[in-house]
């Protein structure tokens, strides 16, 4: 095999070392309700099935991407899949809900050493006009397998059990680990010591892991005072303040994010090694295309809590139809692949980014026109193509934008930064579209059965407004056995919480389309100099 075909080829088993990370993260949502029904598990497990993978994952991307500089990004890239396929069996078998949040949060570890690896990767392998194709196919994707998940996953839970939902990826690891092994060439830093900064390292993750926490719980357990009835445990350890756990955790994030820098900043000056290269934030198209990433991920993934949820309970679709459903998303994201590598040497890369962001804005925009109690598949799935679409030109050039003048033997630190960025970002999205989800869901059913039906109590009513919300609609469909008219009034209320949703998240791209606009096609070489030397002794000014 020539150098070219097997490079290629190493991209083919890359990506599917992506695909097989973002699947896992969106697979099990379809299958929730059959774990439930499975294993007994309460809803603050449902919860934390769903959110321990997400909370391990983005707190550990900056430590393993620097980790796979030091020690080898296609080294990292193996050990990580092996971790999260040996998490996958224990999932798969896992007799109790404690045991299987046990088991994600391993996954966690696994997917946090595959995804800034794959960027490192790309980024080692590829050259010029090369890597833009790459970084689509990556970007490509990633978007496609959010849709895929679903799809996958309803067809598993149908047919088979939501168990197989974790044990496919097993055999796609054994591919993947084969496929590397044979095409992908090792590469790391091999300037730096094979040493880590340890304190760094622990600053990052507190920083990382509470801001999340505090992003993903701020709803369950009060923004500030504590919710009544909802003190977190530790064993046999309660919580005994009124004020909620989610303002501590955002000190932590605060507190340890400033000492990461300080603490890097010191090292720094010191020539040790440090576990971000700050220097790196004096390139213009890393600086400011973290941000915008960051941006643009607040509304890129979040109206994919909304729509699984909304399609089974309103519509009345089993989990596979609801997987068809997004497969319009996915096949938007491929077609976009296509068409960014023929344009590529046209127009600029940034271009290409803002054209994806405004097809993501008309396709979420449009969801968010067209969603009601009464709407059909078919006017659901031409907006989510163009939202696709929008995700496949955006997500890959996005990320070459801001790879494309980080030194090479820095790229594992780079990647890792900015998968860390985009996974806060989407964290922070699905944070905040989930809040205005499930309270614009409370407001207007509370407001529609105080109009439609006077004579029901105000007890009664609170009741029933609470179980849809807490049940995420899931009980919606109980309800029209009992009252056709509060399952109509629960389904419109429904309706109106995930189109504001989806205004909200088309709200957020347009905030990260005008984030691109700092962005420019060029970099000034001494800038690549000063972060490939890494000698920045404060943080870095903007130019």
């Amino acid at each position: 095999m020539t150098s070219i075909r097997r490079r290629w080829a190493g991209l083919v088993f890359i990506s599917i070392a992506v695909a097989l990370i973002i699947v896992d993260s969106t697979i099990v949502n379809v299958a929730i309700p059959s774990i439930v029904r499975d294993l007994g598990i309460s809803s603050t497990q449902v919860q934390w099935v769903q959110e321990s993978y997400t909370l391990v994952f983005a707190a550990l991307l900056l430590v393993f991407g620097t980790l796979a500089d030091r020690y080898g990004r296609r080294r990292t890239l193996l050990v990580g899949v092996v971790i999260f396929a040996a998490a996958s069996v224990f999932a798969a078998l896992a007799p109790s809900g404690d045991l299987l949040i046990v088991a994600r949060i391993i996954q966690g570890v696994g997917g946090a050493m595959v995804l800034p690896t794959t960027l490192s990767l790309i980024n080692a392998t590829f050259q010029g006009r090369e890597r833009g194709i790459a970084f689509a196919v990556w970007g490509s994707t990633i978007g496609g397998m959010v849709a895929v998940g679903p799809l996958l996953g309803g067809w598993l839970t149908t047919y088979y059990s939501w168990r197989w939902a974790f044990g496919i990826n097993v055999p796609l690891a054994v591919i993947i680990i084969a496929g590397v092994l044979l095409c992908v060439a090792e590469s790391k830093d091999s300037a730096d010591p094979r040493r880590i900064d340890v304190i760094g390292a622990v600053l990052s993750v507190l920083a990382s892991a509470s801001l999340v926490f505090g992003l993903i719980e701020g709803r369950s357990y009060g923004w500030w005072l504590l919710h009544p009835g909802k003190a977190p445990t530790f064993g046999t350890w309660i919580w005994p303040f009124a004020l909620s756990p989610i303002p501590v955790a955002f000190a932590i994030t605060v507190a340890s994010g400033v000492g990461f820098v300080l603490w890097g900043l010191h090292r720094q000056r010191a020539g040790k090694t440090t576990l971000l290269a700050f220097a790196l934030f004096r390139i213009p198209s890393f600086r400011n295309g973290n941000i915008a990433a960051m941006i643009v991920s607040l509304g890129e993934f979040g109206i994919i809590l909304s729509l699984p949820l909304w399609l089974q309970n309103v519509i009345g679709y089993n989990a596979l139809q609801t997987g068809l459903v997004l497969l319009a998303l996915a096949i938007g994201s491929f077609a976009a692949s296509g068409l960014s590598s023929v344009v590529l040497d046209k127009i600029t890369a940034v271009a290409i980014v803002r054209v994806g962001i405004v097809a993501e804005i008309l396709g979420v925009a449009g969801l968010g026109l067209v969603i009601s109690a009464n709407s059909t598949w078919l006017s659901i799935i031409p907006f989510l193509f163009v939202y696709g679409f929008g995700v496949g030109l955006a997500t890959a050039q996005l990320t070459g934008v801001v790879l494309k003048d980080v030194p090479v033997n820095k790229s594992g630190q780079g990647s890792g930064t900015a998968s860390t960025a985009r996974q806060i970002g989407s964290a922070l999205g699905i944070a905040i579209l989930g809040t205005i989800l499930f309270t614009s869901v409370g407001t207007s059913l509370n407001a529609r059965l105080a109009d439609e039906t006077p004579l029901l109590p105000e007890s009664a009513r609170t009741q029933i407004v609470d179980t849809v919300v807490v049940s995420a609609g899931g009980a919606i469909p109980g309800l029209a056995a009992k009252d056709p008219q509060v399952a109509d009034a629960a389904r419109a209320a429904f309706s109106d919480g995930t189109r504001y949703s989806a205004f909200a998240a088309s709200g957020f791209l347009v905030l990260g389309l005008l984030a691109t606009f700092r962005l420019s096609g060029e970099v000034r070489p001494d800038e690549v100099e000063e972060a490939q030397k890494g000698e920045a002794g404060k943080l870095p000014q903007e130019t």
